[in-house]
């Protein structure tokens, strides 16, 4: 199957009526904000603002009101408490938020953080009982929970209340919980919906703060680990999480977690300029790197602590996992291939397991897949008795909405539209792929399946002024739902081509159009090397390139044709 190639589509013109509401904003942002469903000059002004909507209150979470109430009574009474998170960038800086939270507030509270490769997802039996014979009475989960019933049951039997905080899509049914905190559940009126694991657990510390009449805590000075959390998720940038991230990216910039601070200066950037997009590919794949490849206790230990020679030291082990983490997904990527593409040269579903498949890396190497080919992809460990495996997805095929039709074949599921997890028992997994492949057929089948680059506006290269970045600024966050701009600018000229990366994977090529030079990044599309035409069109980001301690602007290449 050959890789897709990418359909160009640039979006319309900006009408007159529009151009003339927004006449105080420079041409290139009129057309930025016009592309985002801003009309007015009061839209525009909110939205660059990143302030959180009036209608915002924590207290219309559901059940939240009863939360606080069970977990001041549990600081009060001296009980045990377990925040019990998930693995992932999201699940650790929400398990980190609330134990410091909790802390502040004199609580006796632990953080319990599964193995991914004893455990797995979610909660889990072995470790409930285990809490249960150190006296532990309340269980406030963090990023997982909504579909763990038999759990909950077994919690609710042996008396430990259980508060389940989850972002996911819950079922129909809810687990027999105490309290279930979801935006998402049924009756709830809280007009964010797309929250992540971290923002609500940040919305619990919010609500617990506010139930004092003297707050004992400050629980924005949560915020940047609120915006690491919810950009590493990939929940959309808009609404509340564009103004939480907005706020939070300014907590990161005072340096006041030592274990973060250190984190972002090992990974060649300066705090003082970090942007989402450098938190997104380069300090979220490092804390994700721990709970991957061996216990994400490493990445909640660094967020937690303030010893800066501990902080240096799980910083530095960090990026050791993380580098060891891209040679094992290098190699899953390159056998799931060869696998995929044995028995059907032109799959609508991608598959591909196989019982060295590490699984912590699986996902990742689906998040290969899916972008190199836009198809759906699933790549699995088979173990002894049961495959667990990793889904990514295009936005034709809500990945988790099709695993619950195959829910009577499943041990555990769950995710988003475009990325989900399940366990099946091995001798149901041809059932289950036959069953996928069947939903697959019957949505994508009659669809042009063709990946596309949304192209905000077509302009000469030598617009691009050192000055626009001060207007693309206030654009920030970007990331879902409100993506960095594409620009598109054709008949460019190379005057230098050079594959890097330690396989040649990646291009840095400098492009000229007479008037002005540019050097620009392609990265993963090292194979134009051979065959680059010496005059192309380009799509493209425009950024400041920083690292180690030099900036200078750059095109950040997504597609390449040669021009015509």
């Amino acid at each position: 199957m050959p890789v897709m190639l990418k359909q160009w589509d640039v979006a319309p013109l900006i009408p007159s009526d529009v151009d003339n509401e927004l006449h105080s904003y420079p041409a290139i942002i009129r057309q930025l904000l016009f592309n985002r469903g801003i009309t007015s000059d009061e839209q525009a002004s909110q939205f660059l603002d990143a302030k959180v909507p009036i209608s915002i209150d924590t207290h219309k979470l559901r059940n939240i009101s009863k939360a606080v109430n069970r977990i001041r009574k549990a600081i009060n009474l001296h009980e045990k408490i377990i925040v019990y998170g998930d693995y992932d960038a999201d699940g650790v800086t929400a398990t980190a938020l609330l134990v410091l939270a909790l802390k502040k507030l004199d609580a006796d509270v632990k953080e319990h953080i599964p193995n991914r490769l004893d455990e797995g997802y979610g909660l889990n039996l072995e470790a409930l009982r285990t809490m249960h014979d150190d006296g532990v009475s309340l269980i406030i989960t963090v990023d997982c929970g909504i579909r763990s019933f038999i759990e909950a049951d077994y919690a609710q039997r042996e008396g430990m209340d259980l508060i389940i905080t989850d972002h996911h899509y819950p079922l129909e049914a809810l687990p027999a919980a105490f309290a279930v905190i979801n935006p998402k559940q049924l009756k709830d009126n809280y007009p964010e919906k797309e929250l992540a694991g971290v923002g609500l657990a940040y919305k619990l510390a919010v609500a617990l703060a506010n139930s004092y009449r003297r707050e004992p805590f400050d629980p924005n000075a949560f915020l940047d680990l609120v915006a690491i959390g919810t950009i590493a998720d990939m929940v959309p940038l808009t609404g509340e999480n564009r103004s939480l991230v907005r706020s939070g990216m300014e907590w990161i910039r005072k340096k006041q977690n030592q274990g973060l601070f250190s984190l972002i200066n090992g990974s060649g950037l300066n705090p003082d300029r970090i942007s989402a997009t450098d938190i997104g590919y380069m300090v979220a794949p490092r804390l994700n790197a721990a709970g991957r490849l061996e216990t994400a206790l490493t990445a909640f230990n660094l967020l937690t602590t303030q010893d800066v020679y501990q902080a240096g030291r799980l910083a530095q082990e960090l990026e050791v996992q993380n580098n060891k983490r891209q040679k094992i997904m290098q190699d899953i990527q390159e056998k799931a291939e060869n696998l995929v593409f044995i028995t059907n040269k032109d799959p609508l579903l991608l598959y591909a397991g196989d019982p060295g498949f590490n699984i912590g890396v699986v996902g990742l190497a689906a998040s290969r897949l899916t972008e190199k080919y836009y198809r759906p992809s699933i790549i699995a460990n088979i173990g002894e008795s049961l495959t667990r495996a990793s889904c990514r997805s295009i936005p034709e095929f809500h990945i988790t909405q099709a695993l619950d039709q195959c829910k009577d074949l499943l041990e555990h599921h769950g995710g988003h539209a475009a990325a989900a997890g399940f366990t099946v028992r091995n001798e149901l997994l041809p059932a289950l792929l036959e069953k996928m492949n069947e939903i697959a057929k019957d949505q994508l089948m009659d669809i042009d399946l063709q990946p596309k680059i949304r192209v905000e506006a077509e302009i000469p290269l030598s617009d691009l002024k050192p000055g626009l970045l001060k207007y693309l600024e206030q654009l920030q966050p970007t990331g879902m739902g409100n993506p960095a701009p594409i620009f598109m600018s054709r008949g460019l000229k190379v005057t230098r081509q050079k594959a890097i990366g330690t396989d040649g994977s990646h291009l840095k090529i400098s492009v000229t159009d007479g008037k002005i030079t540019y050097d620009a990044i392609a990265f993963r599309q090292g194979h134009w090397i051979a065959h680059l035409p010496p005059e192309i069109d380009l799509v493209y980001t425009f950024e400041l390139n920083q690292f180690n301690g030099q900036v200078n602007l750059q095109l950040n290449v997504k597609d390449i044709r040669p021009s015509t």
